[in-house]
């Protein structure tokens, strides 16, 4: 397993440790999909978010950035993450509960 699949499962078994009702997917990015999409997308609480997983000191590339700004100006949720801020995600879904659970 590459170092970016292991933060990619450890992110997932967070959504799903956290809320196993928690909807989300990973985008196709060849084919009929399109690149630069983050590498799991999904809904909680009503609320849009994106993860975009990286290894060590990956960098996004000028076309995940693109993808990330658009993310934010339509005020979903959007992180890049790796081994050592794994937390954020985490932090993350708490803060959507706090603000937004329950608010549709």
């Amino acid at each position: 397993m590459t170092p970016e699949k292991k933060v990619k499962q450890k992110v997932v078994d967070m959504l799903k440790k956290h809320d196993p009702d928690i909807y989300f997917f990973y985008p196709v990015a060849g084919g009929y999909g399109s690149a630069g999409i983050p590498d799991i997308v999904g809904c909680y609480c009503g609320r849009f978010f994106a993860i975009e997983c990286k290894a060590g000191k990956g960098k996004t590339t000028a076309l995940q950035e693109k993808n990330i700004d658009r993310i934010r100006k339509s005020e979903g949720r959007v992180m890049v993450v790796n081994e050592g801020n794994l937390d954020d995600v985490q932090a993350m879904l708490e803060s959507i509960e706090t603000h937004l659970k329950g608010v549709y």
